[in-house]
């Protein structure tokens, strides 16, 4: 009976461990929704300097064993492990904080087709914005 009821503890706990992922991770963000969190100068448009001190953070925040760089475990599945090679130069398995924001950036401009160095809604809902929201958020 106290095996039962020890089973059932653990197997709640499980379930509510499940859940527990932050809700920033949980649900995509909307593309209008990101402008409003990113948008540090409310012109209703999103720019790299913008995306880079969201990036900067996100970076900070996923580093945790304190080495300066982000392994795949810490990315988190935000990158593939192609995408890892292809932002890693140095060829180290892991990104530095420059190698990240060159990502970042290089992501920015798949999501910016008129080239204008802003990224609106509508941009940001696209696959590439979404590819970048995954990034940093």
């Amino acid at each position: 009976m106290t095996l039962r009821i020890l089973s059932g503890f653990a197997a709640a706990a499980l379930a509510v461990s499940a859940f527990s992922v932050p809700a920033a991770l949980a649900k995509p963000v909307s593309g209008a929704s990101a402008v409003k969190m990113i948008d540090t100068d409310n012109d209703g448009t999103v720019d790299m300097k913008e995306v880079e001190a969201v990036a900067s953070a996100t970076f900070d925040r996923l580093e945790k064993d304190a080495d300066g760089t982000l392994d795949a475990r810490e990315l988190k599945g935000r990158l593939s492990q192609a995408g890892v090679k292809r932002a890693d130069p140095d060829s180290d398995g892991t990104l530095d904080k420059k190698e990240y924001l060159a990502a970042v950036g290089e992501r920015f401009k798949m999501a910016d087709p008129d080239g204008d160095g802003t990224l609106d809604a509508k941009e940001l809902n696209s696959k590439a914005g979404k590819a970048l929201l995954a990034l940093i958020k």
